[in-house]
């Protein structure tokens, strides 16, 4: 069956998307509001919204929230991204009223306690010690950083300790105020759910959202740049980053092609050249993330000391070499990898449910399996070959963290690329 849209009154948008044999839901608003959309003294905010949501409302103690869910066996979370912010849940069929009603409750009437929030504000000074003490995850907020310098996209979605400390109500509601409009928000339900039922509930419950849209955050502007930290760890953690494409961009899976092909699997060439021919890294892989306006090609390796030295050169070597040799095979490989993981996907409905509200913010319209799978099958080694000609005339970022004296400058590194010759083996 066919996702069914709706949208209320005020502008919140409704999606269903009915699975036959499930006996559970799962059910979730996005808000098209993350990171890019804070202030310099707004940083983190969004991430600090997320987790204070649960701490009670005016009918609801935190403690609240966490039985009256848990009472049906269901479970509640939320995330925040660059772009977007989330509130879901996960219950049986006949559970979905209480929990879109706890989800309405977080989203209209939130109280924002003093106390709660001091409590949760150490919480979040903890989240950031805790990422700062595991170099392979804070290593992409400092490539971010890089690529998107001086901005909002560039910012860690956790804030400062500074920002972070300095929070207030105040701040919460009318960051809330402004951000939190049903214009911009998507409620999705997917597995067992009727669509007339949901748009009564919506009504019901939603109609207290402030109607229009959310304000737009600044344009995103791909900058290049480096960020080290020379350390003392067992691994020196490296990650590259070059131009991508946004989420709309008509060759968007073209350059999922190519991450895949580049660095996606055990097959790939990155994989095969660094791991299993040289004995560089333990862990290297490639992927292209999407923005509304904006994208990326990233790399990550994990390598030693004296691995440090040579990585970045077998990595601009292997995107070299692609450019002018990658085969129909390679590109067959890939595109099966990204239609599995696609597939697959679909068979769960919180996954069904996140790409839904993606792709009404990215695209403005849902894109279906079998168009997803007819634009991977027309893609050919030839337009691979081309993007990655392209990625080549670019200018990198670069980050890293660990034992990095011996890796190379990055203007080296940003050498190996604006307009290289195609194709040349590693140095």
């Amino acid at each position: 069956m066919s996702p069914e849209i709706s949208s209320l009154s005020n502008g919140l948008t409704v999606v269903t998307d009915s699975m036959p044999g499930l006996e559970s839901a799962a059910v979730g608003v996005w808000v098209n509001t993350g990171t890019r959309n804070e202030t310099p003294p707004q940083m983190g905010i969004s991430h600090m919204l997320e987790h204070m949501a649960f701490k009670g409302t005016l009918r609801r103690s935190a403690r609240q929230i966490a039985e009256e869910i848990e009472a049906v066996g269901g479970i509640l979370n939320a995330y925040t991204s660059r772009e977007q912010t989330a509130f879901h849940a996960r219950v049986l069929k006949n559970d979905v009223p209480v929990a879109l009603d706890i989800i309405a409750d977080i989203l209209t009437r939130p109280t924002f306690e003093p106390g709660e929030l001091e409590r949760e504000r150490q919480v979040v000074l903890q989240e950031l010690g805790q990422a700062r003490d595991t170099p392979d995850d804070i290593i992409f907020d400092h490539l971010q950083n890089a690529m998107f310098q001086d901005q909002p996209m560039g910012w860690s979605i956790l804030g400062e300790d500074a920002t972070v400390s300095a929070f207030s109500a105040d701040m919460l509601r009318d960051y809330m105020t402004t951000n939190y409009r049903a214009g911009g928000m998507t409620l999705v339900a997917s597995g067992a759910v009727e669509h007339g039922a949901m748009v009564r509930l919506a009504e019901d419950l939603f109609g207290e959202l402030t109607s229009g849209a959310i304000p737009p955050p600044p344009a995103a502007r791909y900058t290049g740049g480096e960020f080290r930290q020379d350390t003392d760890l067992e691994q020196a953690h490296l990650a590259f980053a070059l131009p991508g494409l946004a989420n709309a961009d008509p060759d968007f899976f073209i350059g999922q092609v190519y991450a895949t092909a580049l660095g996606g699997g055990t097959s790939s060439r990155l994989f095969q050249e660094a791991r299993e021919k040289r004995g560089l890294c333990y862990s290297i892989y490639a992927f292209a993330n999407g923005f509304q306006d904006s994208g990326f090609l990233g790399i990550y390796a994990g390598t030693g000391e004296k691995e440090a030295g040579e990585i970045a050169a077998v990595v601009a070597g292997e995107m070299q070499a692609i450019a002018g040799n990658l085969t129909e095979a390679e590109v067959s490989r890939a595109r099966a990898q990204i239609k599995v993981s696609l597939l697959m996907g679909l068979e769960r409905p919180g996954t069904r449910s996140e790409q839904i509200a993606c792709q009404l913010f990215a695209l403005g319209r849902l894109q279906s399996p079998a168009e997803i799978v007819a634009q991977l099958d027309s893609i050919d080694a030839a337009q691979v070959r081309r993007y990655a000609a392209g990625v080549m005339q670019s200018v990198p970022a670069m980050a890293a963290i660990g034992p990095v004296a011996r890796l190379e400058s990055h203007a080296r590194f940003a050498g190996r690329f604006s307009g290289a010759a195609l194709p040349s083996a590693a140095e």
